[in-house]
């Protein structure tokens, strides 16, 4: 019973995460192909993905959420969920990454306005996450609140700015658990 609900909420999420890149894409006005040159994945990669036929990496996601101009939990969010400030945590289905088994859960409310996303992440022992953070559109600053165990975060640069590289990693042989907070911020217009 165990193996049919997990698998059963798998497919539930791959289900949203197709549904929402397909829509943020068609709301962009993008096509498969301006999507892969914008985030340097190939078009059959990303059509599998909105055909919900493919369980992608975290770094595959990232790459695709960059293209899209979202930070990588937008793509997580149920767009069916109410717009309300509160968030229970049996409302938010975790999804796991294929490549390191870490599990990600969006614990911010889904589609509340807000530019504040919270993700509370486990990751297993000796896993590692790498991402390839291109340029984006946005500006994406995190903050990491490790609640058990131990992480370390590799920020590609001593600048700790969050458009070099950046890694996970879980040194240990206990599993770690942490939250990260995500908030997005428009660059300004310049003026003339």
């Amino acid at each position: 019973m165990k193996e049919a609900t997990a698998a059963h909420a798998a497919l539930d999420i791959n289900a949203r995460i197709a549904g929402r890149v397909r829509a943020l894409r068609t709301d962009l006005g993008m096509s498969l192909d301006a999507l892969a040159a914008k985030c340097d994945v190939s078009r059959s990669m990303i059509s599998l993905i909105e055909r919900a036929e493919s369980s992608p990496t975290a770094l595959v996601l990232e790459k695709v959420a960059t293209g899209l101009g979202v930070p990588l939990a937008a793509l997580f969010d149920d767009p069916a969920a109410p717009a309300v400030p509160v968030s229970r945590r049996g409302d938010r289905t975790p999804w796991r990454d294929p490549q390191s088994g870490y599990v990600r859960r969006n614990i911010s409310p889904a589609n509340y306005p807000s530019p504040i996303r919270i993700v509370e992440v486990n990751l297993p022992p000796g896993a590692r996450v790498a991402y390839e953070t291109g340029a984006r559109e946005v500006t994406i600053h995190q903050q990491i609140w490790v609640q058990e165990g131990a992480i370390e975060v590799s920020l590609g640069s001593a600048t700790y700015r969050l458009t070099e590289d950046t890694a996970f990693r879980n040194p240990t042989r206990k599993p770690a658990r942490y939250i990260v907070i995500v908030s997005t911020e428009r660059p300004h217009a310049t003026r003339r």
